[in-house]
């Protein structure tokens, strides 16, 4: 099965990006996804259920431990031919 998840960080800063925002983007560069589009206001990435739900979990814990206040989340299952 391949997964799709997009996922914003909050509180944002439009000055500087946020220390739980480099964390974001560190933890699903270095994840095992075919797919990796990151950008100011939503991420998304793709591979793999395993991998994708890898890189959630580390996601999750890591950015609230860098100081995020909420994730926003949405994991999809991509039909084949997509």
């Amino acid at each position: 099965m391949r997964l799709r998840v997009e996922f914003t960080t909050e509180p944002f800063d439009l000055d500087e990006a946020p220390a739980h925002a480099l964390v974001a983007r560190e933890v699903i560069e270095a994840a095992e996804l075919d797919a990796v589009d990151v950008g100011p206001f939503g991420n998304t990435a793709e591979g793999g259920a395993d991998s994708v739900l890898t890189a959630v979990d580390a996601l999750l814990r890591k950015t609230l431990r860098a100081g995020a206040t909420r994730i926003s989340l949405q994991v999809n299952v991509i039909e084949e031919g997509e």
